[in-house]
């Protein structure tokens, strides 16, 4: 049995709650929609009977907050709550970064990932160069780090990505998405790059605004991607590919089933003993997303990969 680890949470993001219950195989509905997230509460409900990963427990958590860290520990049977990060270090095999504040990810991981703890780190990976060299500096020194969106095992792009050759060549991708670039931007290229079987970017361009963010992405192959992140639309992650051929739409809607698989491939990376997503794949979206905010700063500049 796998003992995991989980660190929350930030704020607006229930992943510490939702992937706990997910991986122990329970929760406390009234607790989560008490502290915010009714959403989370009712996709759990929906799918209680697939509730739990077999071989894999979390049985540790800390937050800043411990009255936080408390309420997730009871909606999800964890049974330790820690008063010190580095406390888990030596009592758990893995884990689990389940916040999405990039600017606090490389302090948070340090202990861990010094120590050989395999490590997931919730998205975005990094919003700096320092810093994702810094995990890029650990990757080539043979240390676990795992991180990407879930959306990149959204069943919606998986039945996407089977169907694409019937498309034709690929002349141009749109993605439409609510809230903003920095924690939101990787969702949009995850879906898009992983049904493209992660190709090449050669160059982006921010050309949108505070709460209206769009950002140009060139592909090495001459297909351009289109991304745009509105803070006050409707809740959408909405993605289209045009073909020579054809054309399709992907609506992602099915949260559940991305997240549950996303923490099966952690915890099968850990059983066998490195990642089995490809830091590459990650480090490489990862620089379309920090240089997309450089773009931004820059006035628009194109920012070449």
């Amino acid at each position: 049995m796998i003992k995991l680890g989980i660190i929350g949470m930030s704020e607006g993001n229930a992943h510490p709650y939702s992937w706990s219950s997910i991986i122990n195989g329970q929760f406390d509905g009234d607790e989560i929609s008490r502290i915010g997230y009714p959403a989370v509460a009712s996709y759990l409900e929906a799918n209680k009977d697939t509730l739990g990963i077999s071989d894999a427990i979390v049985t540790h958590v800390w937050c800043q907050e411990r009255k936080i860290a408390e309420s997730i520990a009871h909606s999800s049977g964890i049974t330790h709550v820690v008063d010190n990060i580095v406390d888990m270090i030596g009592e758990v095999d893995a884990v689990i970064l389940g916040r999405d504040d990039p600017e606090n990810h490389v302090q948070m991981a340090k202990p861990f990932v010094e120590a050989g703890v395999p490590v997931f780190i919730d998205k975005p990976l990094a919003y700096s160069q320092n810093d994702l060299d810094w995990f890029a500096d650990g990757v080539a020194q043979g240390r676990f780090i795992m991180s990407c969106s879930s959306m990149r095992y959204a069943n919606e792009c998986r039945i996407a990505k089977q169907e694409l050759a019937t498309l034709g060549e690929i002349e141009l991708v749109t993605a439409v998405g609510k809230k903003d670039w920095k924690k939101y931007g990787i969702h949009l290229l995850e879906a898009v790059f992983s049904v493209l079987d992660d190709p090449l970017p050669v160059s982006i361009k921010h050309i949108g605004e505070l709460d209206k963010e769009i950002v140009h992405v060139r592909l090495a192959n001459g297909t351009d991607i289109m991304l745009h992140l509105y803070q006050h639309i409707s809740g959408t992650f909405q993605v289209t590919f045009f073909g020579r051929q054809g054309w399709k739409l992907i609506d992602i809607r099915n949260s559940y089933s991305m997240f549950r698989d996303n923490m099966i491939e952690f915890i099968r990376s850990v059983q066998e003993g490195k990642p089995r997503l490809d830091f590459k794949k990650t480090h490489r979206l990862m620089r379309v997303v920090i240089g997309a905010q450089e773009s931004f700063l820059q006035g628009g500049k194109t920012i070449l990969l």
